[in-house]
């Protein structure tokens, strides 16, 4: 008999009290003294909290002098809506200087970092490659290698870290929402991924930046972790989080996923469903889903919240199955696909593969041997058990 939500909930927050995780951002003894007597640039956004206090509050009332803060796709604050602009500007709290990092401005200028000693990356991360957080680290890293900065990472847990799937990405597909060649769920903390960066020599030319990781502590890559502040507008439940590996190759589709209503990320459909377990009208809401699509236009569709709830963390994998139903329910399917979907996949191959007919189990079969070279990949680069 499946629990109910409440009840999983309730048996994880025992759970992660029992095995005492301690965050890299919560050992503040083991960075501090690389941080004292320095200018220190911050890439961080509103994850980025020790406990109930911000990273930044918590530095300035340590007497660390933060120069800059750098901010990633939605923003310091996390309320600016998936591919809308980020602008600069200062905290309206504390007057630090912020430097937005999306948009035309991926990579911080040699101006942006003049005059820093120290540079410290704290986002939650979710572990899925076309996650934008990771590829705004990677040009951080890049610039500091440049300008000769130690970089910090100050390591999180990762809600999908405990099985690693998906097509690994062909270089010539490159884009910000896959910049490495890894699978779509790579199964790293940013820690992680940050050590394997440097060491695969993936920084432009192949340098390498002078890198720290702050661990977490009483972590595995079996600990499900609960993430206490959604990580983006549309990534509301922990239920959306698990979905998401799976479902946002929908957004190189026609089909809705949900933005504009009370599921993001949890659903999805379309004007153009006959049948389904769910209907929904897209609206415009500030900060999360402006330009929703299929915008004030009914849609028939499914509801996969409780798949997200009961069945998606212990199943670990990527399920293709509704994608490849909703190619075949689409009554257009010459514009089913746009040139994002590719992007996403990080290939040309698997839309085509969905077009050809061929069944989840087939295509996941072509992914097996890149897979098994990435896990023998990232061995050396694992901070944590598996």
């Amino acid at each position: 008999m499946r629990l109910s939500l409440f009840c999983l909930l309730l048996i994880s927050s025992y759970a992660l009290k029992a095995q005492n995780i301690i965050l890299g951002a919560e050992r503040t003894n083991e960075y501090l003294p690389d941080l004292k007597g320095k200018k220190v640039a911050l890439v961080v956004n509103h994850t980025s909290m020790i406990g109930k206090i911000h990273l930044v509050d918590s530095l300035l009332k340590l007497g660390i002098k933060i120069q800059t803060i750098f901010a990633p796709e939605h923003g310091f604050r996390g309320n600016v809506s998936a591919g809308n602009t980020v602008s600069n500007g200062k905290d309206d709290k504390t007057g630090i200087k912020i430097i937005s990092l999306y948009g035309n401005h991926k990579k911080p200028y040699p101006d942006d970092l003049k005059g820093i000693d120290q540079v410290v990356f704290d986002i939650q991360d979710v572990g899925v490659r076309f996650y934008t957080y990771i590829s705004t680290m990677h040009y951080v890293m890049e610039a500091c290698a440049e300008q000769k900065i130690p970089f910090m990472v100050l390591d999180r847990p990762n809600p999908n870290g405990h099985y690693v799937d998906g097509p690994v990405l062909d270089t010539n597909f490159r884009s910000f929402v896959g910049m490495h060649p890894i699978p779509i769920v790579h199964g790293c903390t940013v820690g992680e991924l940050a050590t394997m960066i440097n060491g695969q020599g993936w920084l432009s030319k192949g340098q390498q930046c002078n890198l720290k990781v702050i661990t977490c502590k009483n972590y595995n890559h079996h600990t499900p972790y609960i993430l206490p502040i959604r990580p983006s507008p549309n990534l509301q439940s922990q239920s959306a989080i698990y979905l998401y590996p799976s479902i946002c190759l929908f957004e190189g589709t026609t089909i809705s996923l949900g933005q504009g209503t009370d599921k993001p990320y949890q659903c999805f459909g379309s004007p153009a469903f006959d049948w389904g377990n769910l209907n929904f009208t897209p609206v415009s809401i500030k900060g999360v889903a402006e330009k929703p699509k299929s915008l004030g236009i009914p849609c028939v569709g499914f509801d996969l919240t409780w798949y997200g709830n009961n069945r998606a963390w212990d199943e670990a994998e990527i399920n293709l199955n509704w994608l490849i139903m909703s190619y075949r329910l689409s009554k257009n399917q010459t514009q089913f696909f746009s040139d994002f979907f590719d992007k996403l996949a990080g290939n040309n191959i698997l839309r085509q593969q969905i077009k050809n007919g061929k069944s989840a189990i087939e295509i996941k079969a072509s992914w097996q041997a890149d897979l098994d070279k990435y896990l023998i990949m990232r061995r050396p680069y694992l901070l944590y058990e598996l």
